[in-house]
């Protein structure tokens, strides 16, 4: 997929030596389409990493995509350089007048904080309000899944014994739900959390679908019934060595966390991760990008209708 992103993003070097087209501003002007307007928030303390990586499972149709990545305002972003901040991202101010046709909400390291103790909680209320009347569909990733299933369906999230780490197998429940089509019956992707969401809370709303589980990791996507709203609980977009590299933090913290399940080969963290997920990653973006953004978006934004 040609992703409109600016010439010197980091992730512009990276994906071209991966052999995934990107495609430069300059060029992207030439051309006369209209690319989906998509927006990223990001809420990894590692920007440059995360945007890479949601960039590259973008990356996987024949889709043109005007990416603009946001920041939260009342946050101090303290792992990137200012100067990257400044050059690459909008704060929510800057972007309320406009429209979008997707939004992606990614992960952040607060879980063990209630929502509201979260230092951008309102910022972040304030930004889920704005997109059910501003962005056609919003997927939301991890952290993000548990903050949105509470904003819109006053769904809780429970604290876990220890952390969910590894990669776990999920088996699909909704096979004729396009967000799952071409799916294997089973398939494989990465959770790095302390929290959950339960079953039963999401299906007493009566407004939510679970399209797939885990039996040891749990509930991993879960729909709204019009088809607007996803939450992905995992993060099938991580890289291969992420969550050694997650593991081999903690242990320099002295958290003495357990080696993520069914990821390093034979259990032993000297050896190398495989990636098994990636095709899921791929086909979980490029069918939410295909049939919930790119087939449905009014081609005029201001049409698009607010999310009851």
């Amino acid at each position: 997929m040609p992703i409109k992103i600016p010439r010197d993003l980091p992730a512009h070097d990276v994906l071209t030596e991966e052999n995934i087209f990107v495609m430069e501003d300059l060029r992207a002007a030439s051309q006369d389409i209209r690319p989906l307007r998509l927006a990223v928030l990001n809420l990894m303390p590692t920007k440059i990493t995360t945007e890479t990586q949601i960039i590259r499972v973008l990356s996987n149709t024949p889709l043109q995509i005007e990416l603009t990545l946001l920041k939260m305002a009342t946050h101090e972003s303290l792992n990137t350089p200012e100067e990257h901040m400044a050059a690459f991202y909008r704060t929510f101010d800057e972007v309320k007048e406009e429209r979008f046709d997707g939004l992606i909400i990614t992960g952040a390291p607060v879980e063990n904080l209630e929502f509201e103790d979260v230092d951008y909680w309102d910022e972040l209320r304030e930004i889920m309000a704005w997109s059910k009347k501003n962005v056609f569909s919003t997927l939301h990733i991890c952290w993000a899944a548990q903050a949105g299933l509470f904003f819109h369906y006053g769904i809780k999230k429970y604290p876990l014994s220890s952390k969910m780490s590894g990669i776990f197998t999920h088996r699909v429940l909704v096979p004729e739900h396009p967000l799952l089509r071409g799916f294997d019956e089973e398939f494989k992707a990465p959770h790095s959390r302390h929290t959950e969401v339960r079953r039963e809370d999401i299906e007493a709303t009566g407004k939510l679908d679970v399209l797939a589980e885990s039996d040891e990791a749990g509930i991993y996507i879960v729909a709204s019934k019009k088809r607007r709203l996803f939450f992905v609980t995992g993060h099938s977009e991580y890289d291969a060595e992420t969550l050694a590299l997650e593991y081999k933090r903690d242990l320099a913290r002295g958290m003495e966390p357990h080696v993520p399940n069914h990821y390093f080969p034979n259990d032993d963290p000297s050896k190398k991760p495989l990636n098994t997920w990636r095709a899921h990653a791929n086909l979980l973006f490029s069918n939410w990008l295909n049939y919930f953004v790119y087939q449905n978006t009014p081609y005029d934004l201001a049409k698009i209708e607010e999310i009851k």
